[in-house]
């Protein structure tokens, strides 16, 4: 897993949620996906950007879970979900993979 960028692990767990909670129907299916990709995705921040800046991608990634139910209703489900994926992944690019 160390060659896969972090925003891709991240960008898995905000859209891979989405999408398995809506086609299954059971949230909690994908409230798993989402959790296991930030764990995931928190424990290479940690190793690549450090402490510091994978507690703030993790406040990210959790803020854009949050962040896309309200904007759902102004653009709808997928159009926010992407919006706030691309974010995420943007940052997590910034911070973690470009370094390497």
């Amino acid at each position: 897993m160390g060659k896969v960028p972090t925003a891709l692990v991240a960008t898995s767990g905000l859209v891979g949620g989405y999408g398995v909670a809506r086609w299954t129907g059971k949230r909690q299916l994908g409230g798993a996906v989402l959790a296991v990709a930030g764990a995931a995705a928190a424990q290479r921040w940690r190793r690549q950007a450090g402490g510091t800046a994978a507690g703030v991608l993790t406040a990210a990634y959790v803020a854009a879970f949050a962040g896309a139910h309200p904007l759902a209703k102004k653009v709808g489900a997928w159009p926010a979900v992407f919006g706030v994926t691309g974010a995420v992944a943007l940052a997590s690019w910034a911070v973690a993979d470009r370094r390497g």
